[in-house]
């Protein structure tokens, strides 16, 4: 009985906590469309510049991040979370998330098991993979493969995520 009550209030305790996240997320202007569209628009508009980070991971490693979150979302992450957190947790952070319109994550998190953010080392490099990894994302007509903590997503949930995603990141990018 001790046990229940204990799952119940951990329930209910996340559901609130993820209520009182929905209102602290950031609620500036998005840099453009909440779309892949808006999304290539605005990284167009960062080739050939000179670009820093406020703090945090460099823009290469951001850029990289992001292509590889778009790239293991066609191919398969190489770590999930565990299936209770991907069809109760996972799916409610991203209905917070999706509501919003607005994304919150730890900037400097990486994707569990991924491959570390050296590569492609050059930061025009790295922005062109990510603009290949959206023209992929775009065209790409088959099954997706479940996100590490959201679970099963379609191609539109998917591409609103990718989108949030890296408009979280690009929040602490600047011109340098």
């Amino acid at each position: 009985m001790q046990r229940r009550t204990l799952l119940k209030g951990a329930a209910v305790g996340g559901v609130v906590a993820l209520g009182a996240g929905f209102w602290v997320l950031p609620t500036g202007a998005a840099p453009a469309a909440l779309s892949l569209d808006g999304a290539r628009q605005v990284l167009a508009g960062l080739k050939g510049q000179a670009l820093t980070s406020i703090q945090g991971w460099t823009p290469t490693e951001v850029f990289n991040h992001c292509a590889q979150s778009i790239e293991y979302s066609l191919d398969g992450y190489p770590e999930l979370k565990p299936a209770w957190f991907r069809h109760s947790v996972g799916p409610v952070a991203f209905a917070v998330f999706s509501a919003r319109g607005a994304m919150r994550h730890p900037l400097t998190e990486a994707i569990p098991g991924a491959a570390p953010l050296a590569e492609p080392a050059n930061q025009e490099l790295a922005l062109q993979r990510l603009q290949l990894a959206f023209e992929r994302f775009a065209g790409h007509q088959g099954e997706l493969k479940p996100h590490f903590a959201y679970g099963a997503l379609d191609h539109e949930a998917y591409a609103q995520a990718h989108v949030m995603h890296l408009y979280n990141h690009l929040s602490l990018i600047r011109p340098a």
